[in-house]
């Protein structure tokens, strides 16, 4: 926990009062939202999507059932990678892209902490690309929340890898040549057993999509469209605001046909192209619609992959895959090691093999 701004070690107490108050079961406090808030300060920019993706994280928590004392933060750099600081829980700041080898490292040592790795489109698709794709493949049993908000927020405003093209920033004064990267694409590309995206302004649906990445055994990849209101203020309004939200907005929901427009409209396949469909004007109903299938690789690379302005952005759970997670594959070698040959010894590893005594 943090206690006046330190972080202790995981061997550490909780802090005495900030835990117990003999509220709950055993003489436990019951938690609530604000059992995860700190004493910190908050360094957002005031209007900043964080703040909201913050308040939703903890607002889920007391519902995990998970104590605080076995729950990790991890994050690399970046405005997101704050997000340590004001979750009362273990946690740490670690350096540039590189924070799912950290989480690699200490779910592997201790499976049996919650980790949360929080990320930015910079730190986890520039820098950190190569580590975030790994960590998916892997299937490492955490979560990722990774912050989308096509530019570098904390420093000053240069395009990022999700930022689109021809985009003017101080880095890109005539435009940005470069072709985007699609985050939640990327993530079903290196075979990531979890896919989901939601926004900012929409705090039931973040709510519901954290809440169903925690619950799968794996990585799980929470893509969240967030306003930098300083440097890209509006890049999402089109989604999120209620003028244009239900025609520019599609949630997806296993098992249900793919409708918006307030249920005017839905998503048709002609061969492997989705196209919009008018359920009032072209003759088309319900039943010719896509009914989604989370677990469909397929269906969830038509959908991520729906960028075209003539087309809804999807949100919602796009691909969902049960497979051995890493951390529970590295255990069981372990234990089959252990079995077979026994404690190893450290002193004996030393000095088997080539010796050198040097005088």
């Amino acid at each position: 926990m943090q206690e006046n701004g330190k972080m202790p070690t995981l061997s550490e107490k909780p802090p005495v009062g900030r835990i117990f108050g003999g509220d709950g079961e055993n003489g436990e406090a019951k938690l609530t939202a604000s059992s995860f808030k700190t004493d910190q300060d908050i360094r957002w920019c005031p209007g900043c999507g964080d703040y909201s993706i913050l308040a939703q994280t903890q607002r889920i928590m007391p519902d995990l059932g998970i104590p605080r004392e076995k729950t990790v933060f991890l994050s690399g750099i970046g405005c997101s990678s704050r997000f340590p600081y004001y979750m009362n829980t273990y946690g740490f700041h670690s350096i540039h892209g590189r924070a799912p080898a950290f989480a690699t490292g200490l779910k592997t040592a201790r499976p049996e902490l919650d980790v949360w790795l929080i990320t930015g489109d910079g730190d986890a698709l520039s820098i950190g690309g190569n580590h975030l794709i790994h960590l998916l493949r892997r299937n490492l049993n955490i979560q990722v929340l990774l912050f989308n908000n096509q530019i570098y927020g904390l420093t000053k405003g240069q395009y990022s890898p999700t930022s689109e093209q021809g985009k003017v920033t101080k880095s890109t004064p005539y435009g940005s040549l470069d072709h985007p990267f699609n985050p939640s694409a990327v993530a079903l590309g290196a075979d990531g057993t979890f896919v989901a995206r939601s926004l900012d302004r929409d705090p039931k649906h973040m709510q519901a999509m954290l809440k169903r990445a925690h619950a799968h055994a794996g990585t799980s990849l929470v893509e969240v469209y967030q306003n930098c209101n300083i440097f890209n203020d509006g890049a999402f309004f089109e989604f999120t605001e209620s003028a244009s939200k239900p025609f520019r907005s599609l949630f997806v929901e296993h098992g249900k046909p793919l409708l918006f427009e307030n249920g005017k409209k839905g998503i048709r396949l002609e061969g492997l192209k989705p196209v919009v469909v008018s359920l009032e004007e072209d003759g088309f109903s319900v039943d010719d619609c896509i009914v989604y299938d989370e677990t469909s690789r397929e269906l969830a690379t038509i959908i991520t992959r729906m960028f075209d302005a003539t087309m809804p952005r999807p949100f919602g759970v796009f691909y969902v895959e049960n497979r051995p997670t890493y951390d529970q594959q590295v255990a069981e070698q372990m234990e089959e090691v252990l079995q077979k040959r026994g404690k190893g010894s450290l002193a004996s590893l030393l000095n088997s093999g080539d010796t050198w005594e040097v005088q």
